[in-house]
C-alpha cells in the first residue's frame, strides 16, 4: 500500500486556505482526500466557566490540542479512520459531536498553524502557504465570523486588533519559510492553483 501524500495548507485567517483545499479535492477526487481542519482541534474548554472562555486567545499556538492532532494524523497515515472533533465557536469549547474521517490517498491539514509544528511538518510531502493582503484577509474573516459564527461586528474588530494581527505577525507569517509553495493573492490566484494541481497530479 502506497503511503498517503500529506499536504499542509497554511496561511493567515481569511487568506483562502479553504479554496486551495477545495482545489486539491477537485484535482484528486473528493473520495480520495481526507481533510483535517485545524479549527476543530482547539483545546476542549468545557471544564472552565464560559466567561473565562471568552478571554481565550484562539490565535496563539497554545490554544490547540497538538497531541490529538498528531495522533489522528498518524491514524490516517496508518489507514485507520478517525473521529475528528468539532468545535462550537458560539460556546467556545469542543462540541459533543465528531466527524468521521476516512483515510485517503491524500491527506490535507488545513489551518493557519498547519506549518507551525515541527513534528507535523515532518509528516508532510508538500507544504503550502497561502498569502493574501491583510485588508483582504480581515474582510473575509469579518464576513465569516458575523455570518457563520454569530459574532458581532465590534467583537470581531476587537479580536482582530488585540489577538489576530499580532499573533499572525509573531507566529503565522514566520512559518512561510517552511513552505515548498507560496500562493500569492490568496485562493483567487488561478495560475498558482493550476500549478499546484499539476504538482499533485505528478505525485498521486
Amino acid at each position: 500500500m502506497t503511503a498517503p501524500f500529506v499536504i499542509g495548507v497554511a496561511g493567515g485567517s481569511g487568506s483562502g486556505k479553504t479554496t486551495v483545499t477545495r482545489r486539491v479535492m477537485e484535482t484528486v477526487g473528493q473520495d480520495r482526500v481526507a481533510v483535517l481542519n485545524q479549527d476543530n482541534y482547539y483545546r476542549d474548554q468545557s471544564d472552565i466557566p464560559f466567561e473565562t472562555r471568552l478571554g481565550t486567545n484562539y490565535d496563539h499556538p497554545a490554544a490547540f490540542d497538538w497531541a490529538l492532532l498528531r495522533e489522528q494524523l498518524d491514524a490516517l497515515l496508518a489507514g485507520v479512520p478517525i473521529e475528528m472533533p468539532e468545535y462550537d465557536f458560539a460556546q467556545h469549547t469542543r462540541s459533543s459531536t465528531t466527524t468521521r474521517v476516512l483515510p485517503g490517498r491524500v491527506v490535507v491539514l488545513e489551518g493557519f498553524f498547519a506549518l507551525y509544528d515541527e513534528e507535523l511538518r515532518g509528516r508532510m510531502n508538500l507544504k503550502v502557504f497561502v498569502d493574501a493582503d491583510s485588508d483582504v484577509r480581515f474582510i473575509r474573516r469579518l464576513l465569516r465570523d458575523t455570518q457563520e459564527r454569530g459574532r458581532t461586528l465590534d467583537s470581531v474588530i476587537e479580536q482582530y486588533l488585540e489577538f489576530v494581527r499580532p499573533m499572525h505577525l509573531s507566529f503565522v507569517e514566520p512559518t512561510k519559510r517552511y513552505a515548498d509553495v507560496i500562493i500569492p493573492h490568496g485562493g483567487m490566484n488561478e495560475p498558482a492553483l493550476d500549478m499546484l494541481a499539476a504538482r499533485i497530479h505528478t505525485a498521486v
